[in-house]
């Protein structure tokens, strides 16, 4: 684009402009003055890392009614439209170029033919109002694992969640001075009605992978709006598979063993399956609740959390599960609720909170009351199976104090958990990480739930539970994870988890409290501390061992027929989930690694020679004798 200064110089006022020019990035320069001569703000805001101009943005958050203060000092409540309430997969889609190719598994549009369109939707749709422009971090700020990052968007609710979730970056780009490698992101609502979003039917989440730019359009939900969350998880993970590193959907988090040790591991779990609650177990420390960058370092593998807040599900956060997220949801620090019900008095209400909800309110639909239906028919909940929080994390009283080690922490095991109703056991050890990619994390499977626009409870194939984000083909992500610990002597130990086990009467085999023991033996595991039952599928815990975790950290009897309601090996079900998981990879995967094949094969043989000897449900008792 031709005369870049002199645009900026006409659209900006002085002091933003030189706030803006400081930043010696003609690149950065080029993209705000492509964003202001294609979406025709009215005025520019440039963010700086001041705490001025982050209350700025909050109080015109509330002054454009996209948050409404609540009765909690710091506390506000965001509204998304109706049919705005969740990532949209259906309209996310990468941008390619003739010759590229990501597999047919991963949803694309032509590239030309996107931009034109998703650039024609973002055609003056700043007009009457603020360009807001924000710098910030992806992980810690001048470390191995940063990335620069800047934000375009006209909503103020969305650069307000960003300054809880990110770090900021205006100082970082002011050193990488000319550098030309940074994310980039172009946000607007587009025409509002009643302060959300009107032309769902608009609704675009284009990304460009070459140019490392992503557009948003029509739309104000967190996960399609706030960049640097989902979004940049697609470019950073294209990124680490050019320079031999991870970008995962994970969580970090020091698991606190026996004489003050501390053990990092890091897991990945489909949205509303219990990934944040992990990560924020009392007695333990979180360094990051969603996604992890994952480097090799002196030998070891180390990682980052991404984030410095959470943008989590609220549905079912109470006092008893989940006592140091609910403490902070009600304390004075800065959190914004989305998509609750709120009562007369400005007070939050959400699903299984505990306790009455009120009869009446507002909520995302606008005046409720118990019993109101939408256009349809269905019934409108208090607050949306969907609603989120988000909070800082060292607002949290079990914030790790290494959450901004430009180093990363040390990570000793990783865990792939999901909704699984009838078959793996509570908690199960790989044998090797080769084992714990394939088995555990390349057939991971999962409950739909409400965090993704469909039907809800199809059981559905999640690669590493990132499938909804993968930028490269999905045989070429499994074999980067595999490579990745070629030359690492001792790598982290891979475990799956499953909360959600079910008797046949429908009944959970685990209270939501038990998720503590089942990571505390992984910790045990991963120091050498305890031996374990060999099973077809993997290692799991000896009896004794979780009888004396249940009574020394829940203060609670583990009976034998708890254990043996829980970790009775299913073989049916489990031969059914390899020739479920297999097809998928044979129908859909042109480039599954062969060695995916040879690892289903050698576990299909173990579970029949197992059922040959013992029947079709083991019991963990039986696998244990000598």
């Amino acid at each position: 684009m031709d005369n870049v200064n002199e645009l900026l110089k006409q659209k900006l006022t002085p002091e933003y402009y030189d706030k803006l020019t400081a930043l010696n990035n003609p690149k950065m320069h080029a993209f705000v003055a492509d964003a202001i001569e294609l979406c025709g703000p009215d005025s520019v805001f440039v963010c700086t890392d001041s705490p001025d101009d982050i209350a700025y943005i909050r109080e015109l958050a509330v002054k454009n009614q996209e948050e409404k203060p609540l009765n909690i000092a710091g506390h506000t409540c965001h509204f998304d439209g109706y049919n705005d309430q969740a990532r949209d997969k259906a309209q996310t889609k990468y941008l390619l170029a003739p010759g590229s190719e990501l597999g047919e598994s991963l949803n694309s549009v032509e590239k030309s033919a996107g931009v034109q369109e998703v650039r024609s939707f973002l055609k003056d749709s700043m007009n009457g109002r603020q360009m807001l422009i924000f710098f910030w971090c992806l992980g810690p700020a001048d470390s191995d694992f940063t990335i620069p990052c800047i934000q375009i968007t006209d909503s103020p609710y969305v650069g307000h969640s960003e300054s809880i979730l990110y770090r900021q970056g205006y100082e970082q780009f002011r050193k990488i001075d000319t550098s030309t490698y940074f994310f980039r992101f172009i946000h607007s609502e587009g025409e509002l009605e009643n302060a959300v979003s009107k032309n769902i039917d608009k609704r675009r989440i284009y990304i460009d992978l070459e140019e490392d730019l992503v557009y948003s359009v029509n739309t104000q939900y967190g996960g399609n709006t706030i960049g640097l969350k989902k979004l940049a998880l697609r470019l950073a993970i294209q990124k680490a598979a050019r320079e031999g590193w991870l970008a995962e959907h994970m969580f970090v988090m020091g698991v606190h063993g026996p004489v003050d040790r501390v053990t990092y591991f890091a897991g990945a779990f489909p949205s509303a399956c219990g990934k944040t609650s992990t990560s924020m177990l009392p007695g333990q420390t979180i360094v990051g609740d969603d996604i992890a960058y994952l480097r090799k370092k002196s030998g070891q593998i180390h990682c980052v959390n991404v984030e410095k807040g959470i943008f989590g599900i609220i549905r079912d956060v109470n006092s008893e599960d989940d006592p140091v997220i609910y403490q902070a949801l009600n304390s004075p620090c800065e959190v914004i609720f989305s998509n609750v019900l709120i009562d007369k008095n400005n007070k939050p209400h959400w699903l299984g909170m505990g306790g009455k909800l009120p009869a009446a309110g507002t909520n995302h639909s606008g005046k409720w009351k118990k019993g109101k239906t939408d256009a349809k028919g269905n019934e409108i909940t208090a607050s949306h199976k969907n609603a989120r929080y988000s909070l800082n994390i060292p607002d949290l009283g079990n914030c790790d104090p290494l959450i901004d080690d430009p180093e990363g922490v040390p990570l000793g095991g990783i865990v792939y958990g999901g909704r699984d109703s009838d078959t793996l056991v509570p908690v199960e050890q790989a044998f090797n990480w080769t084992e714990g990619i394939i088995i555990k994390g390349a057939a991971l499977e999962s409950e739909t739930t409400a965090a993704t626009l469909g039907k809800e409870g199809v059981r559905s194939f999640n690669l590493m539970s990132n499938l909804d984000f993968l930028s490269i083909p999905l045989g070429r992500y499994i074999q980067n994870n595999l490579d990745f610990v070629k030359d690492i002597e001792y790598p982290p130990l891979i475990f799956s988890v499953n909360y959600f086990l079910k008797d046949k009467k429908g009944n959970y085999l685990n209270g939501m409290a038990d998720k503590k023991v089942w990571i505390l033996w992984a910790e045990l595991c991963v120091n050498g501390d305890i031996d374990a039952v060999q099973t077809p599928t993997g290692l799991i815990p000896k009896y004794e061992d979780l009888a004396k975790l249940f009574k020394d950290h829940l203060d609670k009897k583990y009976t034998q027929d708890d254990y043996v309601w829980q970790f009775t090996i299913r073989i049916p079900e489990n031969l059914a989930k390899l020739d479920r998981v297999e097809k998928v990879y044979k129908e859909k995967v042109s480039d599954t690694p062969q060695i995916l094949y040879d690892i289903f094969n050698d576990v299909r043989k173990r579970l029949k020679d197992a059922q040959a000897k013992h029947g079709d449900y083991i019991s963990p008792f039986d696998l244990s004798k000598k």
